[in-house]
């Protein structure tokens, strides 16, 4: 048992089996969207909820839990984190309604949140400088597989079994974990106590919550009052941001802060964080469009919806380990750099060949350039923001750089959601407006009236659905071509609708490639140790 404690490696198979359990539920989440929504009954906007409270909760408490790590041990954040979200899981597995769901998955990203910022926290205390970047490069083949085996996996448990199992698979893997943690990973302590900083906590909790909510319901409130409660959605932007810029000024004058300001000193540690957030940005972008357009409007089963994309997470899988490595000899600039281009390019390509009669072998070319750009980019952003970070700092560090991870997601994801409805709502009015002559003249208004007042009635994107409801009073004689004409128009809106929603973030992604040029070259060894014995001092004198 010693000997297991102090090999890393073995440590670190522990470790990313938990990361691996909460990539895995986000990406079988993504591919059950569709089929939760028909099941469930539900429209566009209320089944991303059950996507962004897990996303919502998990970004405002990483910093919190990072710093619960550095208190009161990391192993123990580890195997909390791993024991709430199995727990959570299964209960989404028995839940009833979408409301329940919605509060079981809020469970989920309170044990996502207090688990993940612990793994790169431990793998930084283990691991010296110059293996650390191998070890991220394990991490980030292993959020390959994850992403593998969630649209396959969840997809087979879809197609043959039931949406409620995507979230009872977790349970066995959650047990096996928390077992091996205990049995396997040493109780290593940052050293001396630390203080409790809970007005930050309050500030930082309330800010970031106010700001995700925000953005996440925006589109919900139609970006105005939100009902009974007196306050627009602007206002409780405005008010988040103020209250971050509070939480900043607090603990600028706190002699040991909840988020030492002291850490984006370090260049690279800022860009880095940058380039988190705007990676999931893009990623949550690419795949809530496509994974609705490949089963509602292609009519793929869910198992084949994720087999389309299993050749993006599998070239992901093999480049990351290598990328890691090599980020490692000469550094992760250029490697990022390369990574986010490929990732850009692939995704313009999934973008351009989305059409009515496209199949899975049109998308395995862009897939393949996006995986080897997405494997690119994980472990040498990680090991980038995380090399010159003492151990005193890392749950600190590792819990800021998820958290800009995550927010970079749920901005994704409230930025698509409210482009996509808003384009939605424009095309689908045209196409029913253009397909409606080929209709008797006595049905053509009530059918363009149909589509054009969904926007309010909410969009049904389940597979098999058409975008609307149309009345239940047509004539038989009609009713054939009605129904034949409403998924013409609802074929072609959508496909209209993604293109013109994803030109945002293929931009947004192409601008932070070229921000990869701020990262300063790697340090030589002789050079790096000052840093690393200043960034000490600081822990040392902020207690």
């Amino acid at each position: 048992m010693a000997q297991a404690r102090t090999n890393p490696w073995l440590v670190l198979v522990v470790l990313t089996s938990g990361f691996f359990m909460i990539l895995l539920d986000t990406t079988i989440v993504n591919v059950a969207i569709p089929a939760m929504s028909a099941g469930l009954n539900t429209t566009l906007d209320q089944i991303l909820w059950v996507l962004n409270a897990y996303i919502l909760v998990y970004a405002v408490l990483l910093i919190t839990a990072g710093r619960l790590g550095d208190l009161y041990g990391q192993r123990n954040l580890f195997a909390i984190g791993l024991f709430v979200f199995t727990v959570a899981s299964a209960l989404c597995g028995i839940s009833q309604n979408a409301t329940e769901l919605i509060a079981f998955r809020i469970l989920q990203g309170i044990g996502g949140a207090i688990l993940t910022p612990q793994t790169l926290s431990i793998i930084t205390t283990l691991f010296p400088p110059e293996r650390r970047g191998a070890a991220f490069g394990v991490w980030g083949g292993v959020a390959g597989l994850a992403t593998i085996a969630g649209p396959t996996v969840g997809g087979a448990i879809i197609t043959y079994i039931d949406w409620r199992w995507i979230f009872y698979i977790n349970v066995p893997i959650g047990i096996v974990a928390l077992i091996a943690t205990f049995a396997i990973i040493p109780d290593i302590r940052p050293g001396r106590r630390h203080g409790w900083d809970i007005v930050g906590v309050i500030l930082a909790t309330a800010g970031l919550f106010a700001i995700v909510f925000g953005l996440i319901e925006g589109q919900r409130y139609n970006w105005g009052e939100i009902a009974s409660y007196g306050i627009t959605i602007p206002e409780v932007i405005i008010g988040g941001v103020v209250t971050i810029v509070v939480f900043l000024f607090w603990e600028r004058a706190q002699p040991e802060p909840l988020l030492p300001l002291s850490l984006f000193r370090e260049r690279n540690f800022a860009v880095a964080n940058w380039i988190a957030a705007a990676i999931s940005f893009g990623m949550l972008s690419l795949f809530l469009p496509v994974t609705i357009y490949l089963q509602s409007v292609r009519g793929f089963s869910a198992l084949t919806a994720g087999l389309t994309f299993a050749p993006m997470s599998l070239t992901s899988m093999v480049v990351a380990p290598f990328a890691g490595r090599l980020a490692d000899k000469i550094g992760g600039k250029y490697i990022l750099l390369t990574g986010i281009s490929l990732f850009t390019i692939g995704f313009a390509l999934v973008t351009f060949v989305a059409g009515p009669d496209s199949t899975w072998l049109n998308f395995l070319v862009p897939a393949i350039i996006a995986g080897a750009g997405m494997g690119m980019t994980f472990a040498p952003m990680t090991t980038v923001a995380m090399r010159n970070i003492s151990p005193q700092m890392s749950g600190a560090a590792s819990g800021i750089l998820n958290t800009t991870r995550q927010l970079g997601a749920a901005i994704g994801s409230a930025v698509v959601g409210a482009l996509l409805q808003n384009q939605l709502a424009t095309t689908l009015h045209s196409q029913a407006v253009s397909h409606a002559a080929a209709l008797p003249p006595s049905f053509r208004e009530q059918f363009i009236a149909v589509f054009s007042s969904v926007s309010s009635n909410g969009f049904e994107i389940g597979a098999g659905q058409t975008g609307a409801k149309l009345p239940s009073n047509i004539p038989p004689a009609v009713a054939h071509q009605l129904a034949a004409l409403a998924h013409d128009v609802f074929v072609s809106a959508y496909i209209d609708a993604m293109k013109s929603t994803l030109v945002v973030p293929i931009a947004f992604l192409a601008f932070t490639a070229l921000t990869t040029l701020l990262i300063k070259r790697r340090q030589r060894p002789a050079a790096a140790r000052p840093a690393l014995v200043e960034d000490e001092k600081i822990a040392a004198a902020a207690g």
